[in-house]
């Protein structure tokens, strides 16, 4: 794994734990009728796509390990260019029902890492950068 990867990596955790403490004891009702709670998923989800786009770019080998990363990417790209298409029923799904797999694997991922002050790259300068 590239030094840089690892801060990626947790970008993309640290977006994903985010989606699931905002939509964490809310219904789908809840979700829909709360516009800052839609516009916060709608946000962890861009941050988590950015980074799998740099990870894929920058380390291909680690990105192929994430589940679901052209899903992630995908997502972010209809966020970012296609707001007008965005389906509140699919991103609702992802966040209640689909991000579990993406953690554990993320998870065992940095674990390789290693120790986090060995992480090149961090989650505020990780994205973009």
């Amino acid at each position: 794994m590239r030094p840089r990867s690892a801060g990626l990596l947790w970008d993309l955790l640290s977006a994903m734990q985010k989606v699931q403490t905002f939509v964490a004891g809310k219904s789908w009702t809840d979700y829909v009728g709360d516009d800052l709670v839609r516009s916060g998923v709608e946000r962890q989800f861009e941050i988590a796509g950015e980074a799998m786009t740099v990870l894929r770019k920058s380390d291909p080998e680690t990105a192929g390990r994430v589940p679901n990363i052209h899903r992630i990417i995908g997502m972010r790209n209809i966020l970012i260019h296609a707001y007008a298409e965005v389906n509140d029923r699919t991103l609702w799904q992802t966040a209640t029902e689909q991000l579990g797999d993406v953690i554990v694997a993320v998870n065992a991922l940095l674990e390789e890492a290693g120790p986090a002050d060995s992480v090149e790259s961090g989650p505020a300068d990780s994205v973009g950068s």
